[in-house]
């Protein structure tokens, strides 16, 4: 019995005495945030065949367990800030934490592992997953001993730290935005390309054969094209585009990736947008063609308004009695010491918009005499209208050309030239094999003798010293008495140069290619402006200027020197003779060019709609026409009778 005793009792103490403390420990175990870490870890840990040594931890206070955030390397080695809960966390159980852990003993600890880290090979660690796992906890043990010595001057570090990566991320945004911001700059309307490109593929597509005889890509492929036609209308930019602009771009790249699947063939696809690419030129050429064509049939196309205009002032005309017919103040038409301006035009209301805004800038209209001179077709209109409609205190004077006896073709060979067989042939005939390719050479303006009168102004007004020449398609806006004071220093004509642009010098007017012109003339010589001219008619008959012309239009029978018109003929009249404006006097270009500096216009004395784009024409430059337009009286009656609106 004794014995039996003795062996429960042995039994006891061996056995069920360890049960009952172990477990007693395992009560007392916290089991912290990092349980669920350890467990996954322990999850993935798998034995190997390899039996190395293991290093053996030291046991450590159950509350090291806890996941610190930070990673230390090395005493010296900056820590990463921690996040608020742990630090939290931690500034709680400092206290505990120290005398649990025994601060000295876990340091040592600490120093070992490192080392026991650092001097371990490589090689051994990957093989052996078990060092591995070890390694793992050790260091986390580290890494919590490490947040208990944390002192606020490390924090504040990491937190500068923290800051500079904040900066720096937002720099990068901030650079990130702006070269998004450049690459939205470089193409604003990408959208609208994108679609457009997306039609030119689809057209591809529609050509080839393996996609044509795909009937359901087809049929599908159509009515994408329908879609993004409807959705890109007339927009111009993405701005303009409907909401669903995006919608239709996608599913537009859908439909072509299946054409890609359905058309592998790369050689024929290059083929076949060769030949796209060389008939798109080949319209774009016939197009600018016809562009160019209709361009020059509406300049030289009179509108219904225009046309019912001087027919209503001819009507009104003879109706009047002889004793209404007379302009008042004829007495100062031959006045030198007066301000004369000559304007030749066949436009009843081009040349009332440069008679009224003549008079409406002139500081006394009494000493301005206009003296217009049009042709027998457009003499009684002409008349009718400045007698409804006088200008004011000036004078003004109403001419034909059937009135210059001495304008014959005997004397003028321009008008022995008009009427040859070779200018009608020139000119009215179907053919034009070979005839020249600039249509502007054709136009019926240069068949007017009105144009070429401007070679005349001496035989025109005999009695008067100085001559302010007007062309009907301008606009005066300041007072131009200043102009009769100019000093021209010996030269016949006034005029501005136009040497900014490269296409106004000579070599682009005269031939010189030929003898004539090359011998007498300089190729880059400055071009100067028809259209605001001062002529000094003395200077002019002293230097018998009239029979320089008539010398040059002889030689230019057959039109190899230049083609007709007067600018050439006047370049090549008045060269060596001409005395330049500064250019506020007049800007040209309003009737061609739909960039002239604005502030030019605003500053010009008298503006010019040259060009085939005429303020009256519907094809005139927006911009530009209200310059016109407000020297034009809409509300008279005549205007409102033959429907001619703004």
């Amino acid at each position: 019995m004794m014995v039996r005793n003795l062996v429960l009792f042995l039994l006891f103490v061996t056995v069920i005495a360890p049960i009952v403390l172990y477990t007693h420990r395992l009560g007392s175990f916290n089991f912290s945030s990092s349980r669920g870490e350890f467990l996954e870890d322990f999850s993935s840990f798998t034995l190997s065949s390899h039996s190395e040594h293991l290093n053996i931890l030291p046991l450590e206070s159950s509350r090291t367990l806890k996941e610190p955030v930070g990673t230390v390397y090395s005493n010296n080695t900056a820590h990463p800030e921690p996040d608020a809960s742990a630090t939290e966390h931690n500034s709680t159980d400092v206290q505990g934490a120290n005398q649990d852990l025994q601060l000295p003993e876990s340091r040592e600890h600490k120093s070992t592992r490192a080392l026991s880290t650092t001097n371990e090979n490589v090689s051994s660690i990957r093989e052996n997953p078990l060092r591995q796992i070890t390694d793992q906890h050790a260091q986390k043990n580290l890494r919590k001993g490490s947040l208990v010595q944390f002192d606020t001057k490390r924090v504040k570090v990491s937190k500068r730290e923290q800051q500079s990566i904040q900066s720096t991320d937002l720099k990068s945004r901030e650079s990130s935005k702006s070269e998004k911001g450049n690459d939205e700059a470089v193409a604003p309307n990408a959208r609208v390309q994108y679609l457009k490109d997306q039609l030119v593929q689809a057209k591809l597509y529609l050509s080839l054969s393996a996609t044509r005889n795909n009937v359901n890509f087809i049929r599908q492929l159509r009515q994408r094209m329908k879609e993004v036609q409807r959705t890109l209308g007339r927009a111009n930019k993405d701005s303009q585009l409907p909401r669903n602009a995006l919608e239709k771009l996608r599913a537009m790249d859908g439909i072509l990736n299946r054409g890609k699947q359905i058309q592998d063939d790369c050689a024929s696809m290059v083929k076949k947008v060769r030949a796209m690419l060389q008939s798109t030129e080949e319209q774009l050429r016939v197009h600018k063609k016809q562009a160019l064509f209709l361009s020059q049939l509406t300049a030289k196309t009179l509108p219904k308004g225009l046309h019912c205009l001087p027919l209503r002032l001819t009507t009104e005309y003879y109706s009047l009695n002889y004793s209404q017919r007379p302009f008042p103040n004829q007495e100062k038409l031959e006045d030198s010491s007066l301000y004369h301006y000559a304007l030749f035009s066949d436009n009843v209301l081009a040349a009332a918009a440069v008679v009224n805004s003549t008079i409406a800038h002139a500081k006394d209209a009494s000493k301005h005499v206009l003296h217009i001179v049009t042709d027998q077709l457009n003499y009684a209109a002409m008349r009718m209208w400045f007698l409804v409609n006088l200008p004011g205190k000036a004078t003004i004077e109403v001419q034909s050309i059937e009135e210059f006896s001495w304008l014959n073709s005997s004397y003028s060979p321009v008008l022995k030239q008009l009427g040859s067989p070779s200018a009608i042939n020139y000119y009215f005939k179907a053919h034009r094999a070979h005839s020249d390719s600039n249509m502007k050479f054709r136009n019926p303006k240069y068949l007017s003798i009105l144009n070429h009168l401007r070679f005349y102004l001496p035989e025109i007004f005999p009695k008067l010293k100085k001559v302010l020449f007007l062309d009907d398609d301008i606009v005066v806006q300041k007072d131009l008495t200043g102009l009769w004071s100019l000093d021209l220093k010996g030269n016949v004509n006034g005029a501005v140069e136009t040497c900014r642009e490269s296409f106004h010098r000579f070599d682009k007017y005269l031939n010189f290619s030929n003898e004539l012109i090359s011998k007498n003339f300089d190729p880059r010589a400055c071009g100067w402006a028809y259209g605001m001219n001062v002529f000094d008619l003395e200077e002019w008959k002293r230097q018998n200027i009239t029979d320089v012309y008539h010398t040059w239009q002889n030689l230019n029978h057959d039109r190899q020197l230049w083609k007709l018109g007067t600018l050439p003929p006047g370049l090549i009249t008045f060269w060596k003779r001409t005395h330049p404006l500064d250019r506020s006097w007049h800007v040209l270009g309003l009737g061609y060019n739909p960039d002239v500096n604005q502030k030019e216009i605003e500053r010009a004395a008298v503006i010019h709609y040259n060009g085939n784009m005429k303020p009256w024409l519907e094809i005139a430059i927006p911009r530009y026409r209200n310059y016109w337009m407000k020297y034009v009286d809409f509300d008279h009656e005549y205007l409102r009778q033959c429907n001619i609106n703004p």
